[in-house]
């Protein structure tokens, strides 16, 4: 057992795993499941590991959430799940992360409804649509919703297992190089965003060039001017520094993030059923503690950035709102939902 436990180590640790290709992956999928069926569980005298990668940086909110779900998982299981935490993108951007997922890797990550729309399951890219959500409440209506349920059954029949959704991501708004005041503002503006179809169309949808690519790579594209402007949590903006670069923050709001952490499902169902749970119980918990931090967080980081030197904007939130409609008409957004599914999803986040 401590051959393939090594071999596995080197793999992760040698830079091996960011090679994309193929065979490489097939390679580690066939080590995991071998590794699995040694007895990879609480019975075995040594822990399961598994790895939280993510892009935000230590400082943020979400990222000390993840340090509540590692203490906590450490602290029910006993000792028998050992949780190693990887923020500021060492484990690879989130589609290389999942794609290791997909693999067999002990892995989780963190991605909205936009990412996950991308992996076989179309219909949740609507929760990324801008401007969908008036309230959180809304947003933590739908999650326990049948129409949820229905759409993580479907993720897990494409290999991708969620094991908690009640985080606060936070509301996004736009950081600039030149200020965002009005929709017209927008022409001609290249504006970072994840690499997903959703953010993507959104973007365009109010007028803007949307660039995709990992946030890691934001600072140095503002910094030279590749990029304008980026969209992002307040709290998220401040961690990673990009007010050194971009000094205009323009409050747009235009998506309601509530975020997901999940898993591959061959990791995932190769786990005892008391660990599963255990999965699951700790990521809700600590979603509890890190929307928590959220709601101090968006005013200590609006205050952080005035003193900065940032300029604040508050936009025409109705102009932005109107402009970003075109949205719901762009075909390959629309072509590709099941019929009637904004009514449908509309009808499941209304708060009773």
């Amino acid at each position: 057992m401590a051959k393939y436990i090594l071999l596995i180590d080197n793999l992760m640790y040698g830079g091996l795993l960011m090679k994309r290709n193929a065979a490489f992956i097939l390679i580690v999928a066939l080590i995991v499941g071998v590794f699995a069926l040694l007895g990879c569980d609480k019975k075995s005298s040594r822990p399961v590991v598994v790895q939280i990668g993510l892009e935000n940086h230590p400082n943020e909110p979400i990222t000390q959430g993840i340090y509540e779900w590692k203490r906590l998982i450490e602290e029910r299981s006993g000792g028998s799940i050992e949780v190693q935490v990887f923020p500021s993108s060492q484990l690879g951007s989130k589609n290389e992360l999942i794609d290791q997922m997909l693999a067999g890797l002990p892995v989780i990550t963190l991605g909205s409804g936009a990412f996950l729309a991308d992996r076989g399951v179309p219909d949740l890219g609507i929760v990324f649509a801008p401007y969908f959500f008036e309230t959180w409440d809304e947003v933590w209506q739908l999650i326990e919703s049948d129409w949820w349920q229905e759409q993580m059954r479907l993720l897990e029949e494409k290999g991708l297992k969620v094991l908690t959704s009640n985080w606060v991501y936070g509301d996004r708004h736009t950081l600039a190089v030149r200020p965002i005041r009005t929709v017209a503002d927008f022409q001609g503006f290249k504006l970072r965003v994840p690499n997903n179809i959703m953010q993507i169309r959104g973007t365009e949808a109010i007028g803007a060039t949307p660039t995709p690519m990992p946030l890691g790579d934001v600072y140095t594209s503002l910094q030279q001017r590749v990029i304008d402007g980026v969209e992002n949590p307040l709290s998220v903006l401040v961690g990673g520094r990009f007010f050194e670069v971009a000094k205009y923050l323009s409050l747009t709001a235009h998506l309601r993030d509530g975020t997901n952490w999940f898993t591959g499902t061959i990791f995932f169902n190769s786990l005892s059923e008391e660990h599963q749970r255990i999965l699951i119980e700790t990521g809700n918990e600590a979603g509890i503690y890190n929307n928590t931090l959220q709601q101090t967080a968006d005013a200590e980081s609006l205050a952080f950035l005035v003193s900065e030197g940032v300029e604040v904007i508050d936009i025409n939130l109705n102009e932005f709102i109107a402009q970003s409609q075109s949205f719901f008409a762009m075909p390959d957004v629309i072509n590709q939902w099941s019929p009637g599914l904004v009514e449908t999803v509309r009808r499941a986040k209304q708060v009773r």
